[in-house]
């Protein structure tokens, strides 16, 4: 049977991405209390076309994928790659996999238990001499301004945010490690379930933890370089509860 892709081109443009965008698929990831988990994941996956190849093999993206895809672990990733790579008799490999990570915690008075999302991404190229792998991980947290605090006869606002990291794989570590982490940073953790006791003890600790987004960045990044990554960028936005605009901070360990 005729393999067009495969046929020359002669137009002498080299490709730097062709491949496969979107693919929502089920993958299994590491667990640290459960060892593993079950989650749906969004992929991205390219290769680079030299400039006398026609096109690429898509089938031939979610054929290697889908070996991989119950035990989609940091190393493995790298390794499905490096695959993709040789399969498809290209120089470069890229993959990008977006998932919503599940962690089940307590309320911290009543200990009453329900899930909290936390949305993961990881970011790679492979290519013949070299490996560059990226984690992200995005975390919900509270802060409560120290500003409002220290001008306030009571009280002081407060409000959801965000912080997200981007961490450079060199050494194995958890997720739920960094998630603990960037929650210590804020003023207070999220939950999904708590009682009138829980949320009294909430609302106080976080009144005694008065955090701006600036505070939170350079918390986490103190905690990131004690971790040992050798790079790594962190950004922290809160959505205000009596401004009309957001409140965010980033800075990342130059290389």
């Amino acid at each position: 049977m005729r393999d067009i892709q495969n046929e020359e081109d002669t137009r002498e443009i080299p490709l730097k991405k062709v491949g496969v965008r979107n693919v929502e698929y089920p993958v299994t990831v590491l667990d640290k209390n459960h060892k593993k988990q079950s989650t749906t994941a969004t992929v991205n996956l390219y290769v680079n076309l030299p400039h006398n190849f026609k096109g690429t093999h898509m089938s031939r993206f979610i054929q290697v994928f889908h070996k991989y895809h119950t035990n989609i672990t940091m190393q493995h990733f790298l390794d499905m790659l490096e695959e993709l790579r040789e399969k498809l008799k290209s120089q470069e490999a890229y993959g990008e996999i977006h998932f919503p990570y599940f962690i089940e915690k307590k309320a911290p008075v009543s200990q009453s238990e329900g899930f909290i999302k936390y949305n993961c991404s990881y970011e790679a190229k492979v290519e013949n001499s070299s490996r560059k792998f990226y984690i992200s991980i995005e975390v919900p947290i509270a802060t409560l301004c120290p500003c409002s605090k220290a001008i306030s006869e009571y009280g002081a606002h407060n409000q959801r945010g965000r912080v997200k990291v981007k961490l450079l794989y060199t050494d194995f570590f958890w997720i739920e490690d960094i998630i603990s982490l960037i929650e210590e940073c804020s003023s207070t953790p999220l939950y999904s379930v708590l009682k009138r006791k829980d949320e009294k003890y909430v609302t106080e600790n976080a009144y005694d933890n008065p955090r701006f987004v600036e505070d939170v960045v350079r918390e986490v990044y103190i905690g990131l370089k004690e971790f040992g990554f050798k790079w790594f960028s962190v950004e922290a936005e809160t959505y205000e509860s009596i401004h009309a605009h957001n409140a965010y901070a980033y800075t990342e360990l130059e290389r």
